[in-house]
């Protein structure tokens, strides 16, 4: 397939709806992070709901900028008729939202 020629549509749907599932990945831990900070309650100082309220941001800020450059490299692969990238995405998405999540019940559990 040339650079010029259009893809077969349902891989370029299929691109744009895992897009999507990772934008949709993404607005959830921004709601998760700000919850923690608003609505946890680990502590005097409540710096562990913090801690997990900015992580869990970052990491949301981090799979929106991912994300889209995944969309990009694979749409560009998708029409050269090339193999799609690997992505480390799913890994960290997958050890951050794990190790927020024990720390999350460590701290719950201590308290």
């Amino acid at each position: 397939m040339s650079e010029e020629e259009e893809p077969d549509y349902r891989f370029t749907l299929a691109n744009e709806r895992t897009y999507l599932a990772y934008l949709r990945t993404s607005l959830a831990c921004y709601a998760g992070g700000l919850s923690a900070v608003q609505f946890l309650d680990l502590g005097p100082d409540r710096w562990p709901a913090r801690i997990i309220g900015i992580v869990l941001v970052l990491t949301g800020i981090v799979t929106t900028a991912g994300a889209f450059r995944r969309w990009q490299l694979n749409l560009t692969a998708i029409r050269r008729g090339g193999a799609l990238p690997a992505s480390r995405l799913p890994l960290m998405l997958g050890a951050t939202i794990a190790t927020v999540g024990l720390i999350g019940l460590l701290f719950s559990l201590w308290r």
